[in-house]
């Protein structure tokens, strides 16, 4: 449950630093840890914004801490949960150091993306020790070597359309192309242009290889386990994801539609990191066939010949 927690946590604080980029607060509170050298105030929006962002970071990185000590102390039960939980330390550390240059910079474009960078694969180290929680210590389990390179494509062209995005906020790019999918009537610079064409080709690389990679899952038949469920969420969410970042250009990237479109940013990734994390886990007939099968497709040739054998024996 503290997995869980940590994890339902974590995604609350992307959001919010989401919605702190998105409404302009970020420079709220232009002092570090305190915002101005006291608690609030509060009485003030963006104040309240910025100050409530750094509080819900020290609420997450006391459930990080405690959830590495928990899984340091449990044992061999819980060995393949420390490196993913020990990982999620040093990123909120490390994000915790970005957050305070972010601000002492001034909001500076190079470090708000890196903080974003950092926030996402933050968000993916506390996805999979939350997965990791869930399987059995007899259950083998991978993350390295058992989803595959189609897996490892997807979650990279995700990862790059998710910064590429940032980079359009971070640029004041949001609405510089009010038509779609190509912009044309605007009246922006040729630099924000680019950018925000630059993004939608990144959505387009990256949403295809997502696709790909959850619909092979899906393919593979059989009970319906939970990679098909979650390969189901991830799809749906992809085509809310769209669906908004649409709305969002064509109606110039007002705070509400942009706010929904970062928080299914930050579903939608954690929904195929999860993919990926469940997609490591053993399967019973890995040692019948040497060894895990791969994303790409359902069997592999060798893996059907050997059930030939099986079915004429």
């Amino acid at each position: 449950m503290l997995s869980v927690a940590t994890a339902v946590a974590t995604y609350c604080l992307i959001v919010l630093g989401s919605t702190v980029r998105v409404t302009d607060s970020g420079m709220g509170c232009p002092g570090w840890p305190l915002c101005s050298g006291q608690v609030g105030p509060i009485d003030r929006f963006h104040p309240l914004m910025e100050q409530s962002h750094r509080y819900l970071a020290s609420l997450v990185t006391i459930l990080i801490v405690a959830l590495a000590i928990l899984a340091w102390r449990t044992g061999a039960r819980a060995r393949h949960v420390r490196v993913p939980a020990l990982v999620s330390v040093g990123a909120i550390a490390l994000q915790v150091v970005l957050g305070a240059v972010t601000v002492i910079t001034t909001n500076a474009p190079v470090t708000v993306a890196l903080h974003l960078a950092v926030a996402l694969l933050f968000l993916g180290s506390v996805t999979v020790t939350s997965v990791a929680s869930f399987i059995e210590p007899e259950e083998s389990w991978s993350l390295l070597h058992r989803p595959g390179r189609l897996a490892w494509v997807a979650v990279a062209g995700l990862f790059l359309v998710l910064v590429s995005g940032s980079l359009v906020v971070d640029g004041g790019a949001q609405s510089a192309c009010k038509s779609f999918p190509l912009c044309t009537g605007s009246a922006a610079s040729g630099g924000l242009i680019a950018l925000q064409l630059a993004h939608r080709s990144m959505v387009l690389i990256g949403g295809t290889l997502v696709v790909v990679y959850l619909v092979a899952l899906l393919r593979r038949g059989g009970v319906l386990g939970a990679e098909q469920v979650l390969a189901l969420i991830g799809l749906v969410l992809l085509a809310a994801q769209v669906t908004v970042g649409i709305f969002n250009a064509l109606l110039g990237a007002p705070e509400a539609v942009a706010n929904v479109h970062l928080a299914l940013a930050s579903a939608l990734w954690t929904a195929v990191v999860a993919v990926v994390a469940v997609a490591s886990r053993g399967r019973r007939d890995d040692a019948l066939h040497g060894g895990p099968r791969d994303v790409e497709g359902p069997t592999t040739q060798p893996d059907r010949a050997h059930s030939r054998i099986e079915q004429l024996g």
